[in-house]
């Protein structure tokens, strides 16, 4: 005999525990299960341990989508405001870091515990370690078979998240379900991930690992960032390429200011008025670490002439290297250290007003499955939360 629910939810992330909080409080017999071992793996190990759970500045522009429209009504009904509400209500102490991003003072285990209470309060039942097994549609709803049994409920609601860190679980069970009931699934690839070099590239510069310098990073289509970058044994990470990663495109370059507040060759024009003497090299590493100015000096052949002889050739040879570095990454580390997977569920499949599935009635896609993804600082979790929300209010 199967289990009844009023409402499946599948994924414990962040999406399906907000979900499940929510529609239990609409007073539905909500069942939520994961194949893990733990809820909210991945908030646990967010933010370096203390989840950068939204963002004060969230809005739809942050968010890339085939239909950058469809992520409008989610964000609309549950903002980031809303969320953070929540977290003054369970005492949870917080912070500002840079642009926006909140973070716990003290650990992201105190958000998914915040979660789990709301889950218990609400009544709603959680099964971890589920695996399922087979979905299949009947006349009131869904049937599900699991390693735990058989389950079946009216509303069947898909938060399994996307392929990205798979040693944390992820699965393309989500992408699975959705082409079973003949909705488009969009090609995915790794986003917010870094950079691989080619072998000449990274023999180079894996000399410069542990490095870091602000810089503004411009992917082909125009869009750029403006925050720190980190040489790597293996490439190029740091905010400002996991931000861009989500633009490019294979074969495509990259170009990077490595001093986006100021002209480095201004500066060392004025500096060559009181300093003439002052080698290149010693001028620059005033400004950039000494090791990474080596090294430049060295890749781009520019030599280390008295800043007095610079010639209007190295002027425009160092606006280039300096301000306009442009470089064709090898690849990208993949999902194994990406934090989102971009593309996903079509959201033409999907009513943006309930989360829905347009010619499914009961079933509901939410969070990373869908193809919604967004910047870096808090914003897919704060999509977690809002997708989760809306959907919510509809199973």
């Amino acid at each position: 005999m199967a289990e009844q629910a009023d409402v499946i939810v599948i994924g414990a992330g962040a999406a399906g525990l907000m979900c499940a909080a929510e529609a239990g409080k609409r007073g539905r017999r909500v069942l939520l299960l994961d194949h893990g071992k733990k809820a909210g793996r991945k908030i646990i190990i967010s933010g370096g341990g203390r989840c950068n759970f939204t963002n004060m500045y969230a809005e739809p522009s942050n968010y890339l989508s085939q239909n950058p429209h469809f992520c409008k009504a989610a964000l609309a009904q549950y903002t980031q405001w809303d969320f953070i509400a929540m977290v003054d209500q369970h005492g949870i102490a917080y912070h500002e870091k840079t642009l926006g991003q909140l973070f716990c003072d003290d650990s992201a285990h105190q958000i998914v515990d915040m979660l789990l209470k709301e889950c218990d309060d609400a009544g709603v039942e959680l099964k971890l370690r589920t695996e399922i097994l087979a979905v299949e549609k009947t006349d009131v709803g869904f049937q599900l078979k699991t390693s735990q049994g058989v389950f079946e409920c009216e509303s069947l609601v898909v938060a399994t998240g996307g392929l990205s860190m798979p040693k944390l679980g992820a699965t393309p069970l989500g992408y699975q379900i959705a082409e079973q009931f003949g909705l488009n699934v969009l090609p995915t690839r790794a986003g917010l991930v870094p950079f691989t070099l080619h072998p000449e590239q990274k023999e180079v510069l894996a000399e410069l690992a542990g490095i870091s310098v602000d810089s503004y990073a411009t992917a082909e289509d125009g869009t750029a960032f403006k925050e720190a970058m980190l040489f790597t044994h293996r490439g190029l990470s740091g905010p400002s390429v996991l931000q861009i990663s989500s633009f490019w495109q294979p074969g495509e370059p990259v170009t990077f200011d490595l001093s986006p507040d100021e002209s480095l060759v201004d500066w060392l024009l004025e500096q060559a008025n009181s300093q003439p003497q002052l080698t290149l090299k010693n001028a620059l590493s005033r400004k950039l670490p000494k090791r990474m100015v080596e090294t430049w000096l060295d890749m781009h052949q520019l030599g280390n002439p008295a800043i007095g002889q610079i010639s209007n050739k190295l002027k425009e040879k160092l606006q280039s290297v300096l301000h306009e570095w442009q470089i064709i990454p090898g690849g990208t580390e993949g999902y194994r250290t990406a934090e989102v997977t971009l593309g996903g569920v079509d959201t033409n499949e999907l009513s943006s007003k309930t989360m829905a599935a347009k010619n499914v009635p009961g079933l509901f896609f939410i969070g990373e499955v869908v193809d919604v993804t967004g910047w870096l600082g808090g914003y897919n979790f704060q999509w977690a939360w809002s997708s989760g929300w809306l959907a919510a209010q509809h199973v």
